[in-house]
């Protein structure tokens, strides 16, 4: 893979690390094998792949217009067996390449790359300090990263007052604990000088939608967990740094704003049209004519229970005309009568 070419390097002068863009070829050619030997590999020289300290000095390759781009490569028979680990060296290749796109940037101060943050509890791929005092760490993610470890890391910058910047490895999956917190996430193509944004497609419009944050009806940066994203790839010439992280080329993000834009006049509409009905609604209630609750009144003594013929013989009272008993009969009416 062409992302795994050396282009990294030690200046065992200078004790610095160098890339391979920094100068012409023929330069590092005086520098390297052969010759004064005193540009290294930087990874054999930090003991990775080889112990610590050892001195491997390198060959410049590549020429103008070639296919392949100026790389650094080992003598025949110093390199480790198997050569270096590919994540090891994209990890160091893009890190360097994110230290020179921000060094190059206008508001920009200062680049450090290894950068420990004051508390000494975590250290930067590379630290950049913009005009306006904000401090940015971004850092290069070679693989992929659990929500516990990123979640430490995120909250031990922002303890001091730094922003962390991510940018992932190809294929290598972003975890959605970073879109749960609001943070994006960049894929790095360093060797293109490339980086690509995952934007989450417009949400659904549902019930009373405009009440809601208007910025998820239209594309958004970054994604929601689970959204389906769109990808968008720029030159990292294109793309700037700020006190939020990266930002957009002028032309992305007049494209956003204009969806933005669209999506408010939309909103605006669609409340204007529910106040309406509700307000239609009040006014047909207003001309229905108002019913009076049902009153009866009192109801009407129940009738007296129709006289029964007493049978012939019997005693009736000289009232109600019912049957006397026989207790009452020599009174000739009952008690309440």
């Amino acid at each position: 893979m062409l992302d795994d070419l050396l282009v990294v390097g030690f200046d065992l002068q200078t004790q610095t690390e160098v890339h391979i863009g920094e100068r012409p070829l023929e330069q590092w050619r005086v520098l390297g094998y052969g010759r004064r030997e005193t540009v290294v590999c930087f990874y054999c020289w930090r003991g990775i792949d080889a112990p610590i300290g050892t001195k491997v000095p390198l060959l410049a390759r590549g020429r103008i217009g070639g296919l392949v781009r100026p790389h650094f490569a080992h003598p025949a028979g110093t390199a480790p067996p198997g050569g270096h680990r590919r994540e090891t060296v994209w990890h160091i290749n893009a890190k360097h390449r994110l230290a020179r796109w921000a060094a190059a940037l206008p508001n920009v101060t200062r680049v450090r790359t290894e950068q420990w943050t004051p508390e000494r509890d975590r250290r930067a791929d590379v630290h950049v300090v913009l005009d306006d005092g904000a401090i940015l760490a971004l850092e290069a993610q070679r693989e992929l990263i659990t929500d516990e470890l990123w979640q430490a890391r995120h909250r031990d910058y922002a303890a001091a007052g730094v922003r962390d910047v991510w940018f992932m490895r190809p294929d290598t999956r972003i975890p959605h604990v970073l879109f749960a917190e609001g943070t994006p996430a960049w894929t790095l193509y360093h060797r293109d000088g490339e980086a690509e944004a995952r934007l989450g497609q417009p949400h659904g419009r549902g019930p009373q939608w405009w009440t809601k944050d208007l910025r998820l009806y239209a594309l958004h940066h970054p994604p929601c967990p689970g959204d389906p994203v769109v990808r968008e790839r720029f030159s990292l010439a294109e793309l700037g740094l700020s006190a939020d992280g990266v930002t957009f080329p002028p032309a992305m993000t007049a494209r956003l704003a204009e969806q933005v834009t669209r999506v408010q006049q939309d909103a605006d509409q669609a409340r204007r049209q529910h106040e309406q009905a509700k307000r239609w609604r009040r006014e047909a209630a207003a001309r229905q004519p108002r019913r009076r609750p049902w009153n009866p009144g009192p109801l009407p003594p129940l009738p007296p229970p129709p006289e029964r013929p007493a049978p012939a013989g019997t005693p009736v009272c000289e009232v109600c005309r019912r049957p006397l008993s026989k207790a009452l009969a020599r009174h000739g009416r009952h008690i309440l009568c």
